[in-house]
């Protein structure tokens, strides 16, 4: 078994609550990063927005597509 089949089978262990303390760790630690490092704040607004877009492709895709 590969990498990511075994990353897989980890993740399906996860409930929703799970996947939601995972997002605010993830948030928290953005923030942490943020507060260290303020010049990544400095960074023009729309570049985020472009990278939103971009990571929010495949799960849209997966969520609302795909059958």
């Amino acid at each position: 078994m590969g990498f990511l089949e075994n990353m897989n089978e980890r993740l399906k262990k996860f409930s929703l609550l799970d996947i939601g303390f995972f997002k605010m760790t993830v948030i928290f630690g953005a923030l942490i990063v943020a507060k260290l490092i303020p010049q990544i704040m400095d960074i023009n607004i729309w570049w985020f927005a472009a990278l939103l877009v971009i990571c929010v492709i495949k799960p849209f895709y997966v969520f609302w597509i795909k059958k």
